[in-house]
């Protein structure tokens, strides 16, 4: 397994952490997995051990999240630079793009900057549109933790609890507490992510348009795609169709992770 870390420019771009695994071709495409808000690429670590078995697997952490730098600045056309650099720097002219919810936008948001970079794209339970604040809770919940007053990972917990009701999305954030020389830290910069918050819940700011084969992933459950959301769809993604793995919600490659691999897998071949 190849690991690449950050190498931060303030003004222009970012290398991302990546961690590659499954078969090595320089023939074939490979197939980079783009993580949530909060998240890291271990994630979508399931998801890349079912699709390693037959493809070369990327994931990445996007900035300020997981192992890649921080910085104040953070937006869609940024990041999409981010991921570029980042492909350059391995090789890679192309790849197949596979994103949850933000790791979805950025996902779009690189497919329609650099169209001829992506042989086919795959989408979360994401659709290319603003949506509204939904972490009010989450952010305020975080904000509570006082890391240098912090004594372990219980006590984050319970702090958390007072503003997240949900245990599995408070495990979720708690995955990326970390503790070294005896202090923790976050390993999302989360004083960035609130304040560009606005811009990660925006839709695409583009004229663009990819055409090339793109498979949407709803969550029966989850209403981050509706049926209002088809007319930006068609627009920006003309060869788009869809699938839905019922009883699932937002996180759906989480809760249903064969039911997602198998949908995923079939695209791929058709």
């Amino acid at each position: 397994m190849l690991e690449y870390y950050s190498n931060l420019d303030e003004t222009l771009f970012m290398l991302l952490h990546t961690h590659s695994s499954g078969k090595f071709d320089s023939r074939a495409t490979p197939i980079v997995l783009i993580h949530g808000l909060f998240g890291s690429y271990e994630n979508l670590g399931v998801i890349e051990r079912s699709l390693s078995e037959h493809y070369h697997v990327i994931n990445v952490d996007v900035r300020n999240h997981g192992r890649s730098g921080h910085s104040d600045q953070m937006s869609y056309p940024l990041m999409a630079t981010d991921l570029a650099q980042t492909l350059d720097a391995l090789e890679i002219p192309q790849a197949v793009l596979l994103g949850h919810s933000m790791g979805g936008k950025l996902a779009m948001a690189f497919a329609l900057k650099y169209p001829e970079r992506v042989t086919k794209l795959i989408l979360a339970d994401i659709a290319p549109v603003s949506y509204p604040p939904r972490h009010a809770s989450i952010f305020e919940g975080l904000m509570a933790v006082d890391l240098n007053k912090l004594t372990s990972r219980a006590e984050a917990d319970k702090l958390l609890t007072t503003h997240i009701n949900e245990p599995v999305v408070r495990q979720f954030l708690l995955k990326s507490l970390i503790k070294d020389d005896n202090a923790f830290h976050w390993r999302f910069n989360l004083t960035a992510l609130k304040q560009n918050y606005s811009a990660l819940i925006d839709g695409p700011q583009t004229d663009g348009q990819y055409d090339g084969p793109t498979l949407f992933i709803k969550g029966g459950e989850s209403d981050y795609i509706q049926a209002e959301h088809r007319p930006i769809i068609a627009k920006l993604f003309p060869n788009a169709q869809a699938k839905i793995i019922q009883g699932t919600g937002h996180w759906l490659h989480a809760e249903k992770p064969a039911a997602f691999t198998r949908l995923v897998q079939a695209f791929l071949l058709s």
